[in-house]
C-alpha cells in the first residue's frame, strides 16, 4: 500500500485504535500518544503492509508491540509469574467470588477499565481484542506473533485474571468508602499541588483525599522527601561545580562565537 492510500484509509481506523489503547492505559494522553505513534509508524512503513492481514490487524499490531516496550520500560512485574499465581488461585476448589459484585463492576466502565490496567500486556490485550473488538483469536495470535495455542491460553488466563481483579477491585473500594477522589485521580495531581500549581477546589479535593485515603499520604510523603533531597543534594554535589579549565573553554566558545 503506497503512502497517499493508506493516509486515506487511516481516519476510518483511528476510532477502533483509540479504543483499544484506552484499555492499554488509565492515562487518557498516553492513549492519544500510543494512537499517534502507531500512526505515525504505519506511515513511515506503508510499503510494508501488503495486505497479508487486514489493515485493523496490522495497526493493532503495532500498537500492541509499542504499549508492550512501553510496559517493559516502565519494569512492569514479569507476566508470567502473574499468570501463573492467578492460575494456580483457580486451581484452588475453595476459590470463588461474588459473582453479583463482579459483573456489576464489569458494568461500570470506570471500574472495568481499573480491572483491565492490573493485568499485563499480553493479557489485557487479548481479551479486549477478543470480547470487546470481536477480533478471533487466529487474528489475535498474528497481531502478538505467536502461535494460536498460545493466543487460547492467554485469553483462558486473561479472564481469569480480569474476574479477579474485578473481585479483588470491590474489595479496595469498600476500604476506600467515603474518599474523595479516586486514588489515580488524586495522583495525577500531586506533583502540581506539590508545586502548588493547582486551582484551590481542585487542591482542597486532593487535601481531603490525602487526609482519609489509607494508601496515598506515604505516596506523597515519599515525593516530599524525595524532591526536597534532590534540592539540598544539587548544592553540595561536586558535579555541579564547574571545573576551572572547563569554564576557561567554554568562555573562549563564546568569544569566539561572538
Amino acid at each position: 500500500m503506497d503512502f497517499e492510500e493508506l493516509s486515506r484509509a487511516l481516519p476510518a481506523e483511528l476510532p477502533g485504535l483509540l479504543r483499544f489503547a484506552r484499555t492499554l492505559t488509565t492515562d487518557p494522553g498516553q492513549a492519544e500518544d500510543l494512537v499517534q505513534e502507531t500512526l505515525s509508524r504505519a506511515l513511515e512503513r506503508s510499503a510494508s503492509f501488503r495486505g497479508d492481514s487486514s489493515l485493523a490487524t496490522w495497526l493493532h499490531r503495532i500498537l500492541h508491540n509499542l504499549a508492550v516496550d512501553s510496559a517493559r520500560r516502565s519494569r512492569e512485574e514479569p507476566t508470567e509469574d502473574i499468570a501463573e499465581a492467578v492460575e494456580a488461585l483457580w486451581r484452588e476448589d475453595a476459590y470463588t467470588v461474588d459473582s453479583a459484585t463482579v459483573i456489576a463492576r464489569a458494568e461500570v466502565r470506570s471500574d472495568l477499565r481499573e480491572a483491565l490496567s492490573h493485568l499485563p500486556v499480553s493479557y489485557r490485550t487479548v481479551v479486549v481484542l477478543h470480547d470487546a473488538e470481536a477480533m478471533t483469536v487466529r487474528e489475535i495470535a498474528e497481531i502478538q506473533q505467536v502461535n494460536l495455542a498460545a493466543a487460547k491460553q492467554r485469553l483462558r488466563r486473561g479472564r481469569m485474571m480480569l474476574v479477579s481483579q474485578l473481585a479483588a477491585g470491590h474489595e479496595r473500594r469498600e476500604s476506600l468508602r467515603g474518599v474523595p477522589l479516586r486514588c489515580w485521580e488524586a495522583r495525577r495531581h500531586i506533583s502540581e499541588y506539590l508545586d502548588g500549581e493547582l486551582e484551590p477546589a481542585v487542591a482542597k479535593t486532593v487535601e481531603k483525599h490525602l487526609e482519609t485515603c489509607p494508601t496515598c499520604p506515604p505516596l506523597y510523603a515519599a515525593l516530599v522527601g524525595t524532591t526536597h533531597a534532590l534540592h539540598a543534594s544539587s548544592s553540595r554535589d561536586p558535579d555541579s561545580v564547574v571545573p576551572p579549565h572547563l569554564a576557561e573553554r567554554l568562555t573562549k566558545l563564546w568569544s569566539t562565537d561572538r
